[in-house]
């Protein structure tokens, strides 16, 4: 009996021993915390959840807290494997933790891990439904992963109707063996396995559509008959991934500009290593055994087009904005006009739905041809790169504006079936459109000649050098000839004489490339007018001498040596300046704006050192002392920490914040920033803006519905994809036009929500409204958008013609049935978003 009594002896002096060690860790990690010594304290609760799992509840609170401190000063010291590691030994103690899981995914996201930072927020949504802060960063990042258009497609029941035909056609005729690159959702694959193809291997990149690519071929009862690979189709090698060369590729790696999504690359790669020879032209399919590829061929046609909604997202249309005179010495183009001398790869044109542009379009041209390319023809494929640029000349049939090439392309599955991306077609796509900038007149008339250029590089259509040759000069260029016929070169020389073209920029010119929202900004007049407005009144309230010392004068050359002695003493004879703070994100003239109204100290909060060379060539032309116009983020030691005091003993006048993505969305975390800046401003000052009434209205929308999730099996021909994919969906579609929707309101506008920056007590974490039904129908969507007010004089409308904001929309997970005259209760929330 003694040994068993000396073994519960040990036990006992074991089992004492470890709650000794338990409690002083824990002592110790509460005296590290007190000390901020997160790491030590990290380590500590380490030891004690080892050592005592039965704590875990108890601790779990402060070993987050550690955890997330702990973790803030590794991602600052740029440990980022540590980092990850200590994530890993807390998903291990807390593998059901969804605040652990989503804090995860935050440092995934902003490491640029979208793919793995999707599953943990995914992950943390699934154990939490209702955790707020998970559903919004899925929500981000879904639309990064999952992009909306594969919704799109996959509701369009004429495409993959067309598609499955060429593959069944492909099929019967032979092709036994397929290869199905950039699977997606896996439904090309599929098609061909249905077909009767013996052998089918998908393969795809992105980590998230492979999963799911696998899940939905499982729930379609071909996990067995389809082999998927999470490989790039570069990187297959036979016999290593696939036995042996392939008689079918089966692809729509392709994007409104045709070759953006690397076509070219990946069938040059498939031609050369993974696909049986192709037939000779002499042979029938049916006689051999030989490759080829869906689709066959392409052809892209292109027109000019005159668009007021492209133009102004692409071009700045005044000198003056708001008392401000933009300088000729600065010259801004929007990115894809700069893609053309960058080295960096750079997409050279934006994408718009041209039958949903607001506005509309005038077609300036008839429709060309612009190119053709055979996808079964190896040696086409490999000589596109290598290709000298054409040039194109297409006649002028309507007088206009001359705003943009826009272009599209038949896709020519096989010799049966075609698929269209025209803007007169019924279709999911949108085109890709080409801006005309930097013309020193963009009008065209009747019998005019528009000129470019094309050339395929660096896998991207690229239409460059677009001018406009007027009648008078007409020649007839060769949409083929790379050089005209000596004949032509007295003819050519006279018309180059009058040739208006983007490659000769003025080279002692400021260049600014700003996004096509920062464009469109600076073409919002209304916007300028009142923030100068707002801002005046103001100042004026706070400076009242400020009126004999306003700096806003016309500046023509008759008054410019006195505005300039004026301004020499400006600050100087203002012994206390008003500061003021524009931390509006991206390019913004409005501390300009602020510098001419008298006696300040304005700040922008722009990053970029092309933007501040343009800020300051410009507050060069309107005559600003040095001192009148800083940047902020210079003035910081910690730039995370933007809004401070403009000096220890000084307060802000006027604080800018950016309320309203573009997308239509409240900014992330406005209110908190909102509080923070009313404790820096002194009396009298304000935010601006100073509140904000969100609107909204329920209308009937099929696009919304077909753009937001797929809409059962039927128009995947019967397999079961909608399920899967519809995990990534998001309740909120951003980047609406609402004016351009197709939709029937079923109700008027109603005020769904205030947010007061100003005043905090007029706030409310939720409201309800009731809104009166004016049409019977079934409501699929609430479209919203906001006034924002500058003050109770000043407001601006997010869904007027002129703003550069586009509009968002909550689209219901289920149809609402809704009678005329009837009330229907809706429940807002102050989020990013708003949900019913």
């Amino acid at each position: 009996m003694m040994p068993n009594c000396n073994s519960k002896i040990h036990r006992g002096g074991q089992e004492a021993g470890r709650r000794e060690l338990v409690s002083r860790s824990l002592q110790s990690a509460q005296h590290c915390l007190e000390d901020q010594d997160f790491g030590t304290a990290y380590a500590h609760y380490l030891l004690v959840l080892n050592l005592a799992p039965e704590l875990k509840t108890s601790v779990k609170e402060t070993f987050q807290f550690t955890l997330f401190k702990w973790a803030e000063e590794l991602d600052s010291l740029a440990r980022i494997q540590d980092l990850f590691n200590c994530y890993e030994q807390a998903l291990e103690l807390y593998p059901d933790d969804e605040v652990i899981c989503n804090s995860m995914g935050e440092h995934l996201f902003r490491m640029g891990f979208r793919d793995e930072a999707a599953g943990y927020f995914h992950k943390a949504v699934k154990l939490n439904p209702d955790f707020a802060d998970a559903k919004e960063n899925f929500y981000r990042v879904a639309n990064w992963l999952v992009e909306r258009w594969h919704f799109i497609m996959l509701n369009d029941a004429k495409r993959n109707l067309t598609y499955l035909k060429a593959i069944e056609n492909a099929v019967r005729s032979g092709c036994k063996s397929v290869l199905d690159i950039g699977t997606g959702t896996g439904i090309l694959s599929m098609f061909a396995k249905k077909a009767g193809a013996s052998l089918v291997y998908a393969c795809e990149l992105s980590k998230t559509m492979y999963e799911l690519a696998c899940d939905v071929v499982a729930a379609n009862n071909m996990e067995r008959k389809i082999n998927l690979l999470h490989l790039k189709s570069l990187d297959i090698e036979i016999p290593k991934h696939i036995p042996e060369r392939v008689s079918l590729v089966v692809t729509e790696t392709v994007d409104a500009g045709l070759f953006g999504e690397g076509i070219v690359e990946s069938l040059i790669h498939a031609w050369e290593h993974l696909l049986l020879q192709p037939k000779p032209k002499n042979q029938d399919f049916s006689t051999g055994n030989y490759g080829r590829v869906i689709p066959a061929s392409a052809t892209i046609f292109g027109m000019a087009v005159e668009c007021k909604e492209i133009r102004r997202h692409h071009r700045v249309g005044m000198q003056e904005i708001a008392g401000v005179h933009l300088s000729n010495s600065v010259q801004f183009f929007s990115p894809t006009c700069a893609s053309a001398g960058s080295e960096e790869t750079v997409e050279p044109y934006t994408t718009e739905k041209l039958s949903r542009i607001p506005g509309g379009y005038i077609p300036l041209t008839e429709p060309c041809q612009v190119m053709t390319v055979d996808f079964n023809n190896l040696q086409e494929l490999k000589s596109l790169a290598a290709r000298k640029p054409w040039k194109l000349s297409l006649p002028v049939i309507e007088g206009g504006i001359l705003d943009a090439v826009v272009v599209w392309f038949v896709l020519q599955l096989d010799d049966e079936h075609a698929l269209s991306t025209s803007p007169s077609e019924e279709t999911c796509w949108e085109q890709a459109v080409y801006p005309v900038q930097g013309l020193p007149d963009y009008s065209v008339k009747t019998g005019d000649t528009v000129l470019m250029e094309v050339c395929c590089q660096d896998c991207y259509l690229k239409i460059q050098k677009i001018s406009s040759l007027p009648s008078k000069c007409g020649m007839d260029i060769s949409e083929r000839d790379d050089t005209l016929g000596l004949g032509n070169e007295a003819e050519l020389c006279d018309a180059l004489a009058g040739l208006q073209t983007t490659s000769k920029q003025d080279g002692n010119a400021q260049v600014c490339v700003l996004e096509s929202t920062e464009i469109a900004l600076l073409n919002n007049v209304l916007y300028h007018k009142c923030f100068k407005a707002a801002m005046d009144k103001v100042l004026s309230a706070l400076n009242p001498s400020k009126d004999s010392q306003s700096m806003d004068v016309d500046g023509h050359d008759s008054g410019m040596n006195l505005q300039e002695n004026q301004n020499k003493s400006f600050l100087d004879a203002a012994a206390d300046p008003l500061y003021v703070l524009d931390v509006s994100e991206g390019f913004s003239i409005l501390p300009i704006i602020a510098g001419k109204l008298g006696p300040v100290r304005a700040y922008s909060s722009v990053e970029k050192e092309q933007h501040q060379a343009a800020l300051h060539v410009i507050s060069e032309a309107n005559h600003f002392p040095k001192e009148t116009l800083e940047f902020w983020l210079s003035h910081l030691e910690d730039e995370s920490v933007v809004l401070q005091r403009p000096k220890s003993d000084k307060l802000w006048s006027i604080i800018i914040l950016d309320v309203i993505e573009t997308s239509g969305l409240i900014q992330q975390e406005v209110m908190e920033k909102a509080a923070i800046s009313r404790c820096l401003l002194h009396s009298g000052g304000k935010i601006f803006p100073q509140y904000v009434l969100v609107y909204g209205m329920l209308v009937e929308s099929e696009s919304l519905l077909l753009e937001s999730a797929v809409q059962g099996t039927e128009p995947t021909l019967g397999f079961n994809i909608a399920p899967f994919i519809n995990q990534f969906k998001v309740p909120v579609r951003v980047y609406l036009d609402l004016s351009t929707l197709p939709c029937v309101p079923l109700s008027k506008p109603a005020e769904l929500l205030r947010l007061d920056l100003m005043n905090p007590l007029l706030n409310s974490s939720s409201r309800e409204v009731k809104v009166e039904i004016c049409k019977s129908g079934q409501v699929t969507a609430i479209p919203f958008w906001y006034h924002i007010y500058l003050d109770e004089d000043h407001s601006l409308n997010t869904s007027d013609e002129s703003s550069h904001w586009k509009q968002a929309a909550v689209v219901l997970d289920e149809p609402l049935q809704v009678q005329e005259e009837k009330l229907l209760l809706i429940s807002s929330v102050t989020d990013s978003s708003l949900y019913k």
